[in-house]
């Protein structure tokens, strides 16, 4: 587990200012600065029908809707089947960066290929904390450690706790200490003791001033890793939630490439719809932010920023319409809706940092970074503490009493082994 949660540690407080490192990596293809002073960029449809003209052997099934002022607009290439095998071959690149004000090309990668320089630099320490880079084997082992961390969470709150009295009636002592006063120790730190003592003051004051924070980054990890086989029953369980999309509108028998309704008129209906499902809900867009054709159901996704959104950046409000009569079939709102919902999004936009509000921005990407050299550190200081222990419980376990009988009766001399607890013993008893 230690491994694991250095790994993703370290990463994670990279992660935090993903935007702004991967800015500073590859400049030349997240950067893009306006022609002239008030120059407006094209519109983002357009900029999609230019890539999917240039890459007529994928599908351009994502289509951002929001340009931020400065920088390229990213679009996502998927693999189509080949027609006469039927299987879908490996695209060279997944990603195209256009500048959004010409329309011009600044550049191409497959997401996450280390291979191909530093401007995978940041999508490859994203699949290092994700999955250490080993694709779904490594994420289900992910998965499990951060399971395993969940439950450790627990754990290592109650190891801090202080030692129990014992159960049988007596007196009360005079001056007896209340039982968080008795805590209270384990939440300091000796600064000036050195060595053993402030290393094992870290682990454990350390992880308990943050221990809220840090059960939030292992169960919502289990939720980006082990979503459909451990944190969906648990929390649909406990929690209501609105219906997944694939609940209602199921995959078509063959996906419909093509859909009957353009993206420009998809973007007016969606546009119609989500006024009146604002309306008819009682929440306002900010700004609308993705259109998605999604061809195994044949439908669209319309997907805004709202006044129900959590998140600081970009917007998970969205509503689902058939790609071929613009029939309205779903709205899934971020919050507000259903408590399962509301909670799961705060779980993982704080693990991610992106919290809004008076929180949100560098404060709250400062703090999760924080956080993450936080658990490297809580990952090292336990091993260090688990070797400390192994270490004398090897030493205790070799070392003997040896106790002779009394002299006269011909007996020879008996060693009697005793094994001794953490380096700690009674002389042995008199016979």
């Amino acid at each position: 587990m230690a491994g694991f949660l250095l790994v993703a540690g370290l990463t994670g407080a990279l992660l935090a200012w993903y935007e702004e490192l991967e800015a500073w990596v590859s400049p030349q293809l997240v950067l893009a600065a306006p022609p002239s002073a008030g120059a407006q960029p094209l519109d983002p449809l357009h900029l999609r029908e230019r890539v999917q003209a240039l890459h007529p052997q994928a599908l351009v099934a994502f289509a951002p809707l929001a340009v931020e002022p400065g920088h390229a607009l990213v679009l996502r290439l998927f693999t189509l089947p080949d027609p006469a095998t039927g299987t879908a071959p490996e695209l060279p690149n997944d990603q195209v960066f256009v500048n959004p004000y010409t329309g011009e090309v600044l550049g191409q990668r497959k997401w996450g290929d280390i291979s191909q320089g530093l401007k995978n630099l940041m999508p490859f320490l994203y699949r290092l904390h994700f999955e250490l880079a080993l694709g779904v084997v490594g994420s289900y082992a992910f998965g499990i450690v951060a399971l395993l961390w969940t439950l450790d969470c627990f754990v290592g709150a109650y190891l801090t706790f202080p030692a129990r009295t014992r159960k049988a009636p007596r007196p009360a002592k005079a001056g007896a200490r209340p039982w968080l006063a008795r805590w209270w120790p384990s939440w300091k730190l000796r600064w000036r003791a050195g060595g053993h003592k402030l290393n094992f003051d870290l682990h454990r004051a350390g992880g308990l001033w943050v221990w809220a924070m840090l059960f939030v980054l292992a169960w919502s990890s289990v939720a980006f890793n082990l979503r459909a086989e451990v944190y969906d029953p648990v929390m649909r369980s406990l929690f209501a939630h609105q219906p997944d999309d694939d609940a209602i509108v199921p995959p078509l028998p063959t996906p419909r490439l093509t859909p009957a309704i353009d993206w420009h008129e998809a973007r007016h209906i969606g546009r119609l719809l989500m006024a009146e499902q604002a309306q008819a809900k009682g929440f306002t867009v900010l700004q609308e932010t993705a259109l998605v054709h999604d061809p195994r159901s044949g439908i669209y996704r319309y997907q805004v920023k709202s006044s129900r959104d959590i998140r600081a950046e970009g917007g998970s409000t969205r509503l689902v319409f058939e790609a071929d009569t613009g029939a309205f079939k779903a709205l899934w709102l971020p919050s507000g809706a259903a408590s399962g919902d509301t909670l799961g999004m705060w779980l993982t936009s704080l693990h991610m940092g992106l919290v809004g509000g008076i929180v949100g921005g560098w404060p709250m990407k400062l703090f999760v970074c924080a956080m993450g050299l936080v658990v490297a550190m809580l990952s090292v200081t336990g091993v260090v503490i688990w070797l400390r222990k192994r270490g004398a419980r090897h030493r205790a376990g070799v070392k003997k009493w040896a106790i002779r009988r009394p002299a006269g009766d011909g007996g020879t001399v008996e060693p009697l082994p005793i094994v001794v607890d953490n380096g700690y013993h009674s002389p042995p008893a008199r016979h």
